[in-house]
């Protein structure tokens, strides 16, 4: 239906644009349009978008409305356009920008950090220009936003640039309205702008400008290991060719074995590196810039960049000082990691470096303030579909969804683990950054200050605020849910998993069966639960209905770090095991079962992974959560040649409340292999083939049981592709609709989007 009625006369609308329509050059667009249609009006920003009054003939007004829709710039979201007022006649002439509006409701968007673009890029290397080679150039399509932004609405005053008072020339082009640079926020100049500078080891500066840049590019071809401030926080980088920097590195983080994302100078720099194809292309070149995990290619780099994984995770430039660093003769594969110690967050305040001391040789400071902490976000491919595994910079702070069902505001706290909060407020849902484990103090003070800058951001009033949190009494999320005003409501975590796929995905009323798999999650019977299968739907509940069998979880949750001490509850009524697990954890087990102490129980999914993976030969405490799981399925996928049929089976069988998989055959299977002497590589493989056969079997199972062929996967296991891709090659032939979680992360960063979903629907 069209928004106008049809009539000759000149009309008046006064329209609301809602979405992403602020920080990236919508009102200059919207000016511009209406100068080319020859209409008359106004538009400016407030606190629930844009608002645009404007006059004309009604078909005029027609492709005025048509192209706002269509023709939007590159990094705006327009979710809707709703007409306020229609009224016969016209304005006067001329069409204006006028000042903000900053009272009312605040349902506008925040912009996510925008890529450099192409327009700037060429700007950055041209010797006419008078921002050639500056390090923060940007305009409305491109640079800083949520990264910068104090309070809305997005205006320089409540930006992290408000204390650089713009040039004459930098004035004239934001005042000019057919200027890319019109109302751009971090608008800036060498001669106005932030400048860069580069400090030694004892944080002295040594350059500043051009010559801090060109020696950074020198001292990173030399192998040192350099911090650089980024968008939303500092990278430690170093020549990823060079082995002896990045084993230093690795030496100075005190992280043995988690892999390091690494920058490409471009695609053609990373080709041999990685296997690419369309969809990762796509991905890697994307407005978003994210973190992309492809497998590893023919042409060899260090192992220590990511040892025991199959795949490695690159990224391309997307800040004018990383493409001035490549420029410079920067080496064109860089390590670029979150610039931490391990387990701590990344450094992005510049008052916080004194932290990387020692970490770093040198330090390539920048006088751009940063509002908070936004990390790279990473992205796999999933069925050749992206997978977001960490939503950060690019997505962040972003709805995830629009929604009538959301108006109240409903905040959700998310985990221990990958930590992200969600909110939702005036029909829209937000998923934060991306903050982290909340195991370190940092780690929770940048947690409350996330739930301070949303709630704040869109004025919500956390004491009429629903708070949603995990049923595990002892997690920091939980206890500050406890400590905050308004209704409280716990969500057993599982089931959180399963919500987060149906409410991304719009199936709120489906019946679904839900496959949720991860490391730990207390359950409602008080064990530590994880391999769960949920039947019914967000409207009516979702109920257990299938798990893997009880093991006993020696150490608690410490088990989680050593798998070898976890594989011990699950193998104790088998025999044959013990040789080949070490002395001192059989040792240390045989003492726990002695003792008699009540040990918990665990249906973890992720535990049966690391007790595999001790079968096979890990025997290492972990450096990260998921090593274990990634080292079996990087030895599955050296199978040189995988069989259609799985050799080994997952029973399921009837259980007291529903059904159980009896992982006792699997392993019975694979000692049995290992007494036989079959190569390690295909009893991992085939642990991966009886484990999505499992998945089948119950599927097939609960169709008949509960009426329904939609199958939902979540939760971190299966962000293992190997184990997604045999499950959806098994499923699909056989009529099941799969569904999963890619808009937001199948681990525990996606939590609270279930949570908050689950929060809702039992209001």
């Amino acid at each position: 239906m069209s928004l106008l009625h049809t009539s000759p006369d000149p009309q008046t609308l006064c329209l609301r644009v809602q979405g992403v329509v602020q920080g990236v050059g919508f009102r200059p667009f919207v000016f511009r349009l209406a100068q080319a249609l020859g209409l008359s009006g106004w538009v400016r920003n407030d606190l629930e978008g844009v608002l645009i009054e404007v006059s004309a003939a009604p078909e005029v007004l027609s492709a005025f409305v048509q192209a706002l829709r269509e023709q939007a710039p590159p990094a705006a979201q327009v979710e809707r356009i709703d007409v306020l007022e229609r009224r016969p006649g016209g304005l006067p002439p001329g069409f204006a920008i006028l000042e903000s509006e900053a009272s009312g409701p605040i349902t506008t968007l925040i912009s996510p950090d925008l890529t450099l673009c192409e327009d700037c890029l060429q700007e950055l290397s041209d010797p006419a220009n008078r921002r050639y080679r500056y390090p923060y150039i940007n305009c409305t399509n491109c640079g800083p936003r949520y990264s910068i932004i104090l309070q809305l609405p997005y205006d320089r005053p409540f930006t992290t640039m408000r204390a650089f008072e713009m040039c004459p020339d930098c004035a004239a082009e934001y005042h000019d309205p057919t200027n890319r640079r019109f109302h751009a926020q971090p608008i800036a100049c060498p001669v106005c702008g932030p400048q860069v500078h580069l400090w030694n080891a004892r944080m002295e500066p040594i350059a500043s400008r051009d010559p801090a840049i060109a020696e950074a590019a020198r001292l990173l071809r030399e192998g040192r290991i350099l911090a650089i401030k980024g968008l939303g926080g500092y990278h430690l980088a170093c020549d990823a060719n060079n082995t002896e920097a990045v084993e230093a590195l690795r030496t100075r983080k005190k992280r043995p074995s988690k892999p390091f994302a690494l920058m490409a100078k471009n695609t053609e720099a990373l080709r041999g590196y990685a296997l690419l194809d369309a969809a990762a292309l796509r991905l890697l070149e994307s407005l978003e810039r994210p973190i992309v995990l492809l497998p590893k290619g023919p042409k060899p780099l260090p192992e220590a960049l990511a040892p025991g994984s199959p795949h490695l995770g690159f990224m391309l430039p997307y800040t004018p000082l990383q493409h001035l660093l490549f420029a410079e003769g920067a080496p064109p594969l860089l390590v670029m990691t979150s610039a931490n110690r391990s387990g701590e967050p990344m450094v992005y305040r510049d008052e916080d470096l004194g932290s990387l001391r020692g970490l770093a040789d040198f330090f390539l400071v920048g006088d751009r303030p940063i509002a908070r902490r936004v990390d790279d976000s990473i992205v796999a491919i999933a069925d050749a579909k992206p997978m977001i595994l960490r939503r950060a910079r690019g997505f962040a702070p972003a709805p995830v969804l629009r929604s009538e069902r959301f108006q109240k505001p409903i905040l959700a706290l998310g985990g221990m683990l990958k930590n992200a909060i969600a909110l939702s407020t005036g029909g829209q849902v937000f998923l934060s950054q991306h903050i982290g484990d909340l195991e370190e103090l940092e780690a929770r003070l940048a947690f409350q200050q996330t739930i301070h800058d949303l709630t704040q951001m869109y004025r919500v009033n956390l004491d009429e605020t629903l708070v949603v949190h995990d049923l595990h009494p002892d997690y920091p999320s939980t206890q500050y849910a406890l400590e905050l005003p308004g209704p409280k409501q716990a969500v057993q975590h599982h089931r959180a998993h399963i919500a987060s796929v149906l409410v991304e995905q719009g199936l709120w009323e489906e019946e679904v069966i839900g496959f949720a798999f991860d490391g730990a999650g207390l359950g409602e019977d008080g064990a530590i639960w994880g391999g769960e299968v949920f039947a019914g739907s967000l409207a009516q509940g979702l109920s257990r209905v299938a798990h893997l069998r009880y093991a006993h979880l020696l150490g608690g949750d410490a088990a989680a770090s050593f798998p070898a001490q976890a594989a011990v509850g699950f193998l104790q009524e088998l025999s044959g095991w013990e040789a080949l697990l070490p002395e001192p954890t059989l040792r240390q087990a045989g003492s726990l079962l002695r003792s008699k102490l009540p040990l918990p129980l665990t249906s973890s999914m992720g535990r049966l992974f690391d007790t595999v993976a001790a079968l096979l030969g890990f025997h290492t405490r972990q450096d990260f959560e998921g090593q274990a799981a990634m080292s079996l399925e990087s030895l599955a996928r050296s199978y040189p040649s995988a069989p259609s049929q799985p050799r080994f089976s997952l029973p399921l069988r009837p259980a007291a409340h529903g059904w159980a998989w009896d992982y006792r055959a699997l392993l019975e299977a694979i000692l049995d292999g290992l007494r036989k002497g079959l190569p390690k590589q295909e009893l991992a493989w085939h642990f991966h083939a009886a484990l999505s056969a499992g998945v089948v079997d119950a599927a097939q199972i609960l169709r008949d049981a509960h009426n329904t062929s939609r199958v939902v996967l979540s939760g971190g296991v299966w962000q293992n592709r190997l184990l997604h891709q045999l499950t959806l090659t098994k499923l699909r032939p056989l009529g099941f609709q799969v569904r999963w979680n890619q808009s937001v992360p199948p681990g525990d960063g996606g939590l609270a989007l279930g949570q908050l979903a689950l929060g809702h629907s039992r209001k």
